[in-house]
């Protein structure tokens, strides 16, 4: 075997692309790093602290990664990769918050390590008194201010404090039907709730599942809800979602409508199980006065907390979150990366990554649908190009993101793909609107009345409508299963987290070809160019590459 990997002292993993064995060694190496670069020929993987903290907690061992790398590595391993990997992957586990009676107690084997945590200043306000050598008491209230301390200060927490185990409700899962109502979990589903769950031990209750958008992070959900049996607060992103919520409850298990409550800017149920948006609870009057719906989260002896599409966890949630870490918490995403850097904290509040299934194993299982992805690269209109040129670097984003001359090559990916279900999808409203006036199809965006947008979406789902214009409103928790093509105009910078989100829009699996197109149109030579690479980067490590065509290729194409 050729191998593709060059391990470097600065703890970077350089990747050959044209290797046989890339697709292996980069199957590997995601589960422990996380990819920096992705050009055509070399991709650069970087040896994270926390990429190894979350490998150590989901089940990876120190050996199992070295013996690996060192199978695919070209060169000898530096010693200080070895070190780096030994001693954060240890790092796991050293400290454990344990129950000791009713006493909360932070533990360690290490004695130095616990001197350094009595002296120093962030923590002494949560600690009462140290017990012995290895074990310190601490104030319950502050379980989760403890965590976030220690995490940084490179030291990740393992919870084992255990759980209240909340007020019960009894939720069934309904028979699978031939009308497609009810429930039958896929082997990888069953899998993460069991890695989630840990039979009900204090190992398990609390972390982060990761699966691509259309592998039924709902139905996970649904599944803990099952196993745990006891009232339920779902966090979503809007109303949208949380009455898609709401319908996959009512459809896969025996819970009735009337044990589900709606808490959002219309409606303020509390029920055994509540469903509120993350808009409703980071609402305050200004700046300067608290959070009127925290109390949300006390209002009922919850038994576990769903944090759906944890990557958008607003900042303020996490505080609340830090003050109850005596409830189970599962954590949904497709991908962890939070655009803001608050990485840790989800690894510290929800919970440590407990599974993760890569996206082409998914694919090829057919799972998801085979997506096929293409960036077009079109030139600035002459009389665009010069305004570009004396413009400010975020001004000169925009004008490459609304170049004018895309529309007419959307309209050529459309007649291409005229019998699909099309969603063409933007950053900036005035673009989407210039879209909807030249090509009259109907659009959503934060404007949009919420009966409005869920006709819409309704209409797409049945067929009335094959296509749709939206905003970012539609990156997240929106199920419009017959999507195929997906258009994308103009994006948030380089978001990777958003790249993968609109991705998502396409791939829940297909009745018929199982194959879903992901479009991206892009100004060349531009800062839409260079956005574009890094809002890639997420799925190239996926395993997803992109066809790039010029303008004389796509003519070739699609003339």
């Amino acid at each position: 075997m050729t191998r593709p990997v060059i391990v470097q002292s600065d703890n970077t993993l350089l990747v050959e692309v044209d290797n046989p064995a890339f697709e292996d060694a980069r199957n590997l190496i995601s589960q422990f790093s996380e990819l920096e670069k992705s050009p055509e020929h070399i991709h650069t993987y970087r040896i994270t602290p926390l990429s190894l903290w979350n490998a150590a907690a989901s089940g990876l061992r120190v050996k199992g990664i070295l013996e690996n790398l060192e199978l695919y590595s070209k060169y000898e391993i530096p010693d200080t990769v070895y070190t780096t990997i030994n001693e954060q992957m240890k790092r796991y586990g050293l400290l454990k918050l344990v129950m000791a009676g009713e006493d909360l107690v932070l533990s360690s084997t290490d004695p130095n390590l616990i001197n350094e945590i009595l002296y120093n200043k962030k923590l002494q306000n949560y600690i009462y008194e140290r017990i012995d050598l290895n074990n310190i008491k601490v104030k319950k209230l502050f379980r989760g201010h403890i965590k976030q301390a220690l995490i940084k200060m490179g030291f990740p927490v393992e919870d084992l404090a255990g759980y209240d185990e909340g007020d019960p409700c009894e939720i069934n899962i309904r028979p699978l039907e031939e009308d497609g109502s009810g429930l039958s979990f896929r082997d990888y589903q069953n899998d993460s709730i069991n890695a989630f769950y840990k039979g009900g031990g204090p190992e398990g209750g609390s972390g982060v599942v990761v699966l691509p958008c259309g592998a039924g992070k709902t139905v996970i959900g649904i599944g803990a809800m099952i196993t745990i049996k006891s009232e339920t607060l779902i966090l979503v992103t809007n109303t949208i979602a949380l009455r898609q919520w709401k319908d996959e409850l009512l459809s896969k298990t025996m819970v009735t409508e009337d044990m589900i409550g709606e808490y959002s800017g219309d409606k303020k149920e509390i029920k055994s199980i509540t469903i509120a948006t993350y808009n409703i609870l980071t609402y305050r009057k200004n700046k300067k006065e608290g959070f009127l719906h925290f109390d949300l989260f006390n209002s009922k002896n919850w038994g576990l907390i769903i944090y759906d599409e944890v990557h958008l966890l607003p900042a303020p949630v996490f505080r609340m979150t830090s003050e109850i870490q005596s409830k189970r918490r599962l954590g949904l995403t497709a991908t962890l990366i939070r655009e803001d850097g608050l990485e840790s904290d989800v690894f510290s509040l929800i919970g440590p990554k407990k599974y993760d299934m890569p996206w082409k194993i998914l694919e090829k299982a057919n799972w998801i649908a085979t997506a096929l992805c293409t960036e077009v690269r079109i030139e600035l209109p002459e009389d665009k190009r010069v305004q570009y040129s004396l413009s400010k670097d975020r001004e000169k984003f925009r004008i490459a993101s609304e170049n004018p001359k895309k529309i007419d090559f959307v309209k050529r990916i459309l007649k291409h793909h005229e019998d699909s279900n099309i969603l063409i999808i933007g950053q900036y409203i005035s673009q989407l609107e210039e879209y909807k006036r030249v090509l009259g199809f109907p659009m959503i965006t934060g404007s949009t009345p919420l009966n409005e947008r869920e006709d819409l979406y309704k209409k797409f789902r049945y067929g009335e409508i094959k296509n749709l214009i939206v905003s970012k409103v539609a990156n997240f928790s929106i199920d419009l299963p017959d999507a195929n093509v997906a258009i994308q105009i103009s994006g948030t910078f380089g978001s990777r987290q958003e790249e993968a989100q609109r991705l998502g829009r396409v791939l829940r699996p297909k009745k018929n070809d199982n194959f879903a197109f992901f479009y991206t149109v892009i100004t060349s030579n531009s800062v839409e160019e260079k956005f574009s690479h890094n809002r890639q980067l997420f799925l190239t490590e996926q395993g997803y590459t992109y066809s790039i065509m010029n303008e004389e290729m796509f003519n070739k194409k699609f003339d």
